[in-house]
């Protein structure tokens, strides 16, 4: 992958995510892993090579099919994207209102989503009215709320303290177990090392895969694994 006629940032990446993995993007800053995950939400076709996701080749893939795919993955984004004339809870809910899903699923689904992010007195607040780190627990939320098959988070706890940090990465081991596949781009070597999960790692452009066996999840306490979500038909 390059950006117009610059070098190129990813260079002889290969690499296959098995469906319900779940793994670590880890990387200097400028190795490349946002660019990477770029490639895997559909914000870019490659260069050159090929990319291959839910068996569709990205690079030959007609534009019109691209949306389908794009409602499949769910995307923390490091600047969080949200809507400042929205509230917290209508951010949340806009991806289960765009598939139709009925408003009293809605309600039950973001309620107890924002609750279990500690967002559950800021549910009518605006995002510009949020704090950095409250913001981007708003956008972990709606990322999460319509129980995408593929998960990309970019940094999405840098903006919380550790506490936090490792309660939203049981959210997504949650989510994990629940079928979704998992990919987080982190600087944080305590997630990391408590998280024993296979690593991805980057430098300057190339793929070192590191795997390792998983654990089951992290070494805290499992009880505070506690359900973000209901465990009924996906929306």
């Amino acid at each position: 992958m390059r950006y117009g006629t610059g070098p190129e940032v990813l260079r002889e990446v290969t690499f296959t995510l098995k469906p319900g993995s779940f793994h670590f993007l880890t990387g200097r800053s400028g190795a490349g892993k946002s660019s990477l995950l770029k490639l895997m939400y559909l914000a870019h076709r490659p260069s050159r090579g090929l990319v291959t996701l839910f068996d569709e080749d990205i690079a030959t893939l007609p534009r019109k099919r691209l949306p389908f795919l794009r409602r499949r993955v769910g995307v923390v984004f490091q600047e969080f994207r949200l809507l400042n004339h929205l509230s917290a809870f209508d951010n949340v809910a806009l991806p289960l209102r765009v598939a139709g899903v009925k408003e009293s699923t809605i309600r039950k689904h973001v309620d107890e989503l924002l609750a279990w992010t500690g967002l559950g007195d800021h549910m009518d607040a605006r995002p510009p009215t949020l704090s950095g780190g409250q913001q981007q627990r708003v956008a972990i939320a709606r990322s999460l709320i319509s129980r995408p098959d593929l998960l990309l988070a970019d940094e999405p706890t840098g903006n919380v303290d550790d506490a936090l940090g490792v309660r939203l990465l049981y959210l997504f081991e949650e989510l994990n177990r629940m079928g979704t596949t998992v990919v987080i781009a982190t600087h944080s070597e305590n997630l990391v090392s408590r998280f024993k999960k296979p690593i991805l790692h980057l430098e300057d452009g190339v793929l070192i895969h590191h795997d390792r066996v998983e654990a089951g999840g992290g070494t805290g306490d499992p009880r505070d694994s506690r359900k973000p979500f209901g465990r009924g038909k996906r929306q």
